[in-house]
């Protein structure tokens, strides 16, 4: 009985110990919960609010509106234009190659366009639009709205694209706009946005972020599943910086269509006091508008197979011999050395120097030549005489301070140093020793110099003006509503003695208006406008002996391809100057073919002067139809 009772006190012991081990761990969790519930609820209350806020509202970046590029009057050469797109939404459509081929009916969409579009519609959730086609014509825009009640889950999606209002004429200075590379994603959220488009060449890629612009935002409410329910706020960013140019885009496009009777040719056209540049022509050229939707394997083969490169600046790229071009650079050189331009020399048509013979142009020779007229009547032998004299390295030195053998600093990519070669030189890159006839063929721009367009209109600005002049194309930026920055200031002295320069401008000037000048034929007649210039021919091929001693071939004998280049450089009006041009076209037969075309281009630039007073006629160019760009 005893022991009955014993045992049941130590059960009932036994289980209250159990009740308060038990109510005690109770007791512990509730209060573990209860803190973790006042931590979660109060303590961290504001980061979880975030947090379901973020699941709540996407942030979406927008696409800022790319800068304007405008000429140096205001006028637009690149612009964004409206971009219509049609997008069908998965969810709505029902069958997908049924909704395609309607659309199909309307807009092109071939087996390229199907596959990308059925890849984007497995990649996305049914509810995300996909882009079937972009840059939609307005009837086309038109047939898709009338015929909505029958194409469910279609939409018309307004957005902006790169135009270029003056499409071919200008396409080597601006470049053009395409998609982003994945060599070219840095991180930057922007540039993985659908459809961004980047500088790809010219001034589009030289300042590509200031015309980017800043991405904006959207916050964008949706659902559980991630659809979007409304727009809670917008932020749409800032646009991308104004660009102006110091081009004139009525020049630049005279200028363009006045080579374009040319098969292969470049010009430019220099402010003489600042550098900036008025107008850069290269044909053939390309229309940079389909770079921008993106070209068609086929378009891009005709591009870059074409044996004339239109993809490629000539003005900035191209490498010539200039030709008798460089002979003002000669002379130059010979007046440092202390040779006075009345330094004669006999032109009997040819020069002996051992058992070599260097010819004149002129067959029966000029006579008696002094510096004035080596220049007015291109004498090829005063230029021999003066190099002898002078010396290559001399003479490379002048051409260097006159902006040729090296960049010439324009704010344009890809440009070509060519090349003035000097003792060294030759030593570095070939491993021979300099020869005394090679400072000869080198004193009339043969051999082994060779220079651009612009290298060769820079060194016309700088003998008109007596300044070094650094060309460049961009005058400066604005914001939007804001003034321009970064002006160019005009640019400082050479330091050429003035008396030297007045020797070859004299000359220049008798190039195109003395009867015996080289380029008479070719002169501005009208009052006050007159040029001073300079004809060059650029041989191609050696004149073999045998076609001397039978009388040389003609150019338009010869094929194309063999046939010299003609160049022609230019500053006017010669009283004060304000415009340098500088003409190559290739294989035109000789500088008959650039001179005409460098009267006509600063005609048309004295014409649209803005500081003229009143508007002056046109001056027409051969084989151009007159229009009143102003």
């Amino acid at each position: 009985m005893v022991q009955q009772r014993n045992e049941e006190q130590d059960r009932q012991k036994s289980f209250t110990r159990r009740a308060l081990v038990l109510g005690g761990a109770q007791l512990l969790l509730t209060g573990v919960l209860v803190a973790r519930l006042q931590y979660l609820q109060i303590s961290q209350a504001k980061k979880y609010k975030l947090l379901a806020e973020d699941n709540r509202i996407n942030i979406r970046l927008l696409a800022p509106t790319r800068g304007r590029i405008v000429d140096r009057f205001g006028v637009p050469v690149a612009v964004n234009r409206q971009n219509y797109q049609v997008q069908l939404v998965p969810e709505k459509f029902g069958d997908l190659d049924r909704a395609l081929d309607r659309l199909g009916s309307i807009v092109p969409i071939d087996e390229n366009d199907r596959k990308r579009i059925k890849r984007d519609v497995k990649r996305k959730r049914s509810f995300t639009p996909v882009t079937v086609r972009d840059n939609l014509t307005w009837s086309q825009v038109g047939y898709i709205e009338i015929n909505k009640p029958d194409l469910p889950g279609v939409d018309i999606v307004e957005g902006l694209t790169r135009d270029y209002p003056y499409s071919t004429s200008i396409s080597h200075v601006l470049g053009y706009v395409a998609a982003v590379t994945e060599r070219e994603l840095t991180g930057e959220p922007v540039l993985e946005l659908p459809g961004f488009r980047v500088g790809k060449s010219g001034v589009e890629k030289l300042l590509d972020k200031d015309l980017r612009g800043t991405a904006g935002s959207s916050q964008i409410e949706v659902n559980a599943l991630g659809r979007t329910i409304q727009e809670l706020s917008r932020d749409e960013g800032r646009p991308g910086n104004e660009v102006v140019l110091t081009m004139d885009a009525g020049l630049q496009l005279y200028t363009h269509q006045r080579l374009v009777g040319e098969r292969s040719a470049a010009a430019v056209i220099l402010d003489v006091a600042t550098g900036g540049v008025l107008s850069l022509a290269s044909v053939p050229s390309y229309d940079p508008g389909p770079f921008n939707v993106g070209l068609s394997r086929e378009q891009w083969h005709a591009l870059t197979s074409d044996p004339l490169t239109p993809l490629t600046n000539k003005a900035i790229s191209g490498v010539y011999a200039p030709g008798s071009t460089f002979k003002m650079i000669v002379a130059l050189a010979a007046m440092k050395e202390g040779i006075g331009p009345s330094t004669t020399a006999f032109c009997p048509g040819y020069l002996d120097l051992g058992d070599n013979r260097f010819h004149c142009w002129k067959r029966q020779g000029h006579g008696r030549t002094d510096m004035n007229k080596g220049i007015a009547e291109s004498c090829d032998v005063y230029f021999y005489e003066l190099a002898l004299k002078v010396g290559i390295d001399k003479i490379a030195e002048m051409a260097y301070r006159l902006g040729l053998g090296s960049d010439t600093g324009i704010d344009l990519p890809n440009e070509v140093a060519g090349t003035i070669p000097t003792k060294a030189w030759k030593q570095a890159a070939i491993g021979e020793r300099w020869q005394i006839g090679e400072s000869l063929i080198a004193a009339i721009g043969q051999g082994f110099v060779l220079a651009t367009p612009m290298q060769l209109a820079v060194m016309t600005a700088r003998l008109a003006s007596g300044r070094a002049v650094t060309p460049h194309v961009v005058r400066g930026q604005r914001a939007v509503e804001g003034d321009i920055v970064n002006g160019v200031a005009e640019a400082e002295s050479l330091g050429l003695p003035p008396e030297h320069l007045k020797v070859i401008h004299n000359a220049m000037d008798d190039v195109t208006n003395s009867r015996k000048g080289t380029a008479y034929r070719y002169r501005i007649e009208q009052e006050d406008w007159t040029m001073g210039g300079k004809t060059g021919t650029s041989q191609v091929r050696r004149i073999t002996p045998a076609e001397r001693k039978a009388g040389v071939i003609k150019n338009e004998d010869l094929p194309w391809s063999r046939r010299d280049h003609g160049l022609f450089v230019a500053f006017a009006p010669v009283d004060n100057p304000r415009y340098a041009c500088a003409v190559v076209v290739e294989h035109g037969g000789g500088s008959k073919a650039a001179a005409p075309i460098a009267r006509d281009l600063l005609l048309e630039a004295q014409r649209r002067d803005p500081a003229r007073a009143e508007a002056l006629p046109l001056v027409v160019a051969d084989g151009v139809t007159p229009h009143n760009w102003g």
